[in-house]
């Protein structure tokens, strides 16, 4: 389905770049009167950096991603990041792009803008490659490290905003292997301005859903916890200007919590899974809803539709059946009442 592009500016301080309107997307659908927006969310699903360049979980998440697709419908995918295990790629060249990306995700269904971010993998080689990926493939749509995207509901009156971010140049980079939290951004000048453009934009912003996508997650009880940087810096503007939900993975498996209002969507579940709650007491009392990083499920993602009144996530599992369902309401950005920081 096409979906207009154009050349502006993210930012008067940021160069020209690729990017989609700040104006409302409607989404081509010329056989159904459906009156909704369906997407899938899926992170951490980057295979391998040898034969075969995909994990059993990668191969079995694509699959049903596919299915659900199909069944269920979907308009796009959010690729939460750590695309390209373990290093990232070389170039716009690399294999790669075929052989973890375009080789395993196949179904007709998924034939769909794929709107990606990336993670502490993919910053381990080039993030201007899969930047520039985007002029190779249809379905590739990476324009900046961050962006925004704008929906309308199909057939009502609601909208729906997506700020994608890149955590890893505000937050700074981290090694799995060494369990390392991120130590701060690379560059605080680079860092600052994605905050200020991501608070500009939030405030700005009168959408009935509002959602923030980034790779490291604000709240999880798994192998990262809750990362430091992001609850000093993201979680405030969450509160503040009343954000839906934000999205992420890192962390591989599926989580669901909910704070102050705001939805936490954990979807690193692409091509590993972890059962590892270690941090399940460093999260606010009562604040998880649901977890799931059996690797019996063999991985899973996330289902979201969008309807004029709400948004509906639904946790599946690559073995084809759903986990966890849950609602957030349409959001009011003119009440006064606003939850306390």
């Amino acid at each position: 389905m096409a979906v207009l592009m154009c050349l502006l500016s993210v930012l008067v301080a940021v160069p020209m770049v690729f990017c989609y309107p700040g104006s409302f997307m409607d989404l081509d659908d010329e056989h159904s009167n459906r009156t909704s927006i369906r997407f899938l969310a899926v992170g951490d699903w980057g295979g391998l950096p040898n034969p075969p360049f995909f994990t059993p979980i990668e191969s079995a998440t694509a699959k049903e991603m596919g299915r659900i697709a199909e069944q269920m419908g979907a308009d796009f995918v959010l690729a939460l990041g750590d695309n390209f295990y373990y290093k990232g790629v070389r170039d716009v060249n690399d294999p790669r792009f075929k052989e973890t990306f375009a080789d395993v995700f196949t179904a007709q269904s998924l034939n769909i803008p794929w709107y990606v971010i990336a993670g502490n993998h993919d910053h381990a080689g080039n993030v201007k490659a899969q930047i520039q990926y985007s002029r190779v493939s249809e379905r590739w749509r990476f324009p900046y490290y961050y962006y925004e995207l704008n929906f309308r509901v199909p057939r009502t009156d609601s909208t729906m905003t997506i700020l994608m971010v890149d955590t890893v140049l505000l937050c700074g980079n981290s090694d799995d292997f060494e369990d390392q939290k991120p130590q701060g951004p690379v560059s605080a000048v680079e860092a600052n301005r994605q905050l200020q453009w991501l608070e500009q934009r939030m405030a700005a912003s009168k959408s009935d859903f509002l959602l923030v996508a980034g790779h490291y997650p604000v709240w999880s009880i798994s192998e990262h916890g809750p990362t430091e940087c992001l609850l000093k810096r993201l979680r405030p503007l969450l509160i503040k200007y009343k954000a839906t939900a934000y999205f992420c993975g890192h962390d591989h498996n599926l989580q669901y919590l909910k704070e102050t209002g705001v939805g936490y969507v954990v979807s690193g579940a692409g091509n590993f899974m972890e059962d590892d709650t270690r941090h399940r007491n460093c999260v606010p009392h009562g604040s998880l809803k649901f977890f799931s990083g059996q690797e019996s499920t063999l991985g899973g993602f996330v289902h979201v539709e969008v309807t004029k009144k709400q948004m509906v996530i639904t946790y599946i599992q690559a073995k084809g059946s759903s986990l966890y369902r849950t609602t957030l309401s349409r959001r009011d950005p003119d009440d006064s009442n606003s939850a306390d920081i």
